[in-house]
């Protein structure tokens, strides 16, 4: 909302920048007539040119920008004529002036005092046109930016605040009447200094970019690790989400506070149970019950599993229940085939509810993967904790809970895990890599040199310098909303990550035939920075649908460049994620 909102003071500080003169004296024209039949049309006329325009121009600028890897220079050239439009005031003019021009012919002789409505909207249509040498500069700012990151709606709403900030100014000065004019000329000069400082600052910027200096300063001077908030904004709007994880505590800190949460649900909904027949909410009465809200393909979940599994068999002879309740993200985790092979591949041996309609997810009004809800003998819900780490205080509320509940002789302290693969504990200081969906439908950060071709096949070819969390497809691919198809061999999938480890999801087509591939790290074999899923060369087999460990680097975490070369057909990717 604060974007909107500096957008809209924006509009309204156009006023006092020297190229509105052009304007004011059509707006001050209508100030001896009534507000409601002449000024009021003339700005919102003024106001619905200039964001219908400028929004055609954002869309315009995006594909002229995506047409090609010089769209980098394309819009750093962009940048550097609006500096220099910002520095010297008479450069924008001059640029600005046929448009000056023609919104003059289409204003035509003043109107008479008894105009229409109709008359002062269309007035104000054509004075939108005389906006350019005042919105210019600032308005530029923000075309290129959307030409870069891709037009939508929240660009055009963005304009639209901009042209309502500035409408609600003019208006406000068609009450104060012309006093207000001699006033804004007196603000002129301190004006000019700060537009030379802002075009000196935008020059600066531009050279930094141009000589890459952007890159590596923020790679040396990050001091917040923004992963976590990105996926958070990827979700934004109301899909499930992978929970953060967290730091462990110290485990000699003292037991959380233990509320009452509610009861514990029904389980009902299930489309299958594994490893134990249903069971209900009145048959584990008496048990303390720990409920895993996980899916397979999910790398926060495979990291807490091992904890979880150790939860299982150390307390188990104490009354407690481990339930795991697979809620799947992707439709493949929905197969319940592909369900039974992950839990016997991770040798879980608890009780598995295969939740693929989200029955038992709606009814813990749960959001997160993974969630812990930890229940007590009495069946009510005690204590929750999303996303990984804190294990030490969880297994504390666990001892607490079967103490409450009668048992006795725990074993002291809490369990030790040394987990291997992709299950073994993320490198969170230095990850600055987000979790990163492939489909369309989630999809950030893209860049190859063409758009997205929603559902249909389309040859794509990579920028040739991809800088940090940018992705980019190389060859023929499909893109649906949550996967991407290699419809031709050869095709690769480039990304630009900083992390210990990267991961992601694949699987083949129906046809279920496996799918070679080969990765490199800079363009060259891993080495002994390979993942659990590739040999030293980088190569590996698509075999099942899972996330697939393809690099876990052993040397100190920089920026690198990743690609995947697939040599056969029928590849899906769904999502990168890193540790």
């Amino acid at each position: 909302m604060l974007i909107y909102l500096l957008a809209f003071v924006g509009g309204v500080l156009t006023i006092l920048s020297p190229c509105i003169l052009p304007v004011l004296p059509f707006v001050f024209a209508h100030a001896d007539r009534p507000f409601r039949r002449a000024g009021l049309p003339l700005l919102l006329g003024m106001a619905l040119t200039f964001s219908l325009v400028a929004t055609a121009a954002a869309y315009g600028g995006h594909w002229v920008v995506r047409l090609n890897q010089g769209g980098r220079y394309v819009a750093m050239a962009v940048f550097l004529i609006l500096g220099l439009t910002l520095l010297f005031p008479e450069l924008a003019e001059a640029a600005t002036r046929p448009l000056v021009r023609a919104g003059s012919r289409l204003q035509g002789a003043p109107s008479s005092q008894e105009q229409s409505i109709t008359k002062s909207f269309v007035l104000g249509i054509s004075t939108g046109l005389l906006w350019a040498p005042c919105a210019g500069p600032i308005l530029g700012l923000i075309l290129t930016g959307a030409a870069i990151q891709g037009p939508g709606a929240r660009s055009s709403f963005l304009l639209l605040s901009y042209a309502l900030g500035a409408a609600t100014s003019l208006g406000i000065a068609l009450f104060a009447g012309k006093k207000v004019f001699s006033t804004m000329k007196n603000s002129l000069r301190f004006d000019i200094w700060i537009r030379r400082t802002l075009g000196a600052a935008v020059i600066l910027g531009v050279t930094a970019i141009a000589l890459g200096w952007d890159t590596n300063l923020l790679a040396k001077f990050s001091f917040a690790n923004t992963a976590i908030a990105e996926q958070h904004l990827i979700h934004a709007l109301g899909a499930p989400k992978p929970a953060a994880a967290l730091a462990p505590i110290n485990s000699a800190e003292p037991t959380p506070p233990l509320a009452d949460e509610g009861p514990m649900p029904e389980l009902t909904g299930a489309v299958a149970w594994l490893n134990s027949p249903p069971l209900t909410r009145d048959q584990l009465r008496g048990k303390v019950v720990v409920m895993d809200f996980w899916t397979y393909s999910c790398i926060n979940c495979l990291r807490a599993l091992p904890y979880v599994e150790g939860w299982a068999a150390k307390y188990k002879d104490a009354g407690l229940v481990v339930i795991g309740v697979h809620t799947p993200e992707f439709a493949f985790e929905k197969e319940r085939a592909n369900v039974e092979q992950a839990v016997h591949d991770l040798k879980i041996t608890y009780p598995v509810a295969i939740d693929s309609n989200y029955k038992i997810w709606q009814a813990f009004h749960n959001e997160y993967w993974p969630a812990h809800y930890f229940i007590d003998g009495q069946g009510r819900i005690r204590y929750h904790h999303f996303g990984e780490g804190e294990y030490d205080e969880s297994e504390r509320v666990i001892q607490q809970l079967l103490k409450d509940n009668g048992a006795k002789s725990l074993a002291d302290g809490t369990i030790n895990v040394s987990a291997t693969g992709a299950e073994a504990a993320p490198d969170l200081a230095d990850t600055r890599s987000p979790e990163t969906y492939v489909g369309y439908k989630r999809a950030e950060h893209f860049a190859s040199a063409q758009l997205f071709a929603q559902d249909t096949r389309m040859a794509y070819t990579p920028l040739p310098r991809l800088t940090l969390n940018q992705w980019a497809l190389g060859g023929s691919w499909k893109v649906g909303p949550e996967s991407a198809v290699l419809e031709t061999a050869p095709g690769k999938i480039i990304y630009r990550f900083h992390a210990r480890d990267l991961h992601l999801v694949l699987g083949p087509t129906k046809t279920g035939k496996p799918i070679r591939f080969k990765v490199t790290l800079d363009g060259t074999a891993p080495g002994g920075d390979h993942g659990s899923d590739t040999d030293p060369s980088g190569a590996g087999t698509v075999q099942g649908h899972r996330l697939y460990q393809l690099i876990r680097q052993k040397g100190p975490v920089e920026d690198r460049t990743f690609e995947i070369e697939f040599q056969d057909p029928g590849v899906q990717a769904f999502a990168f994620t890193f540790g």
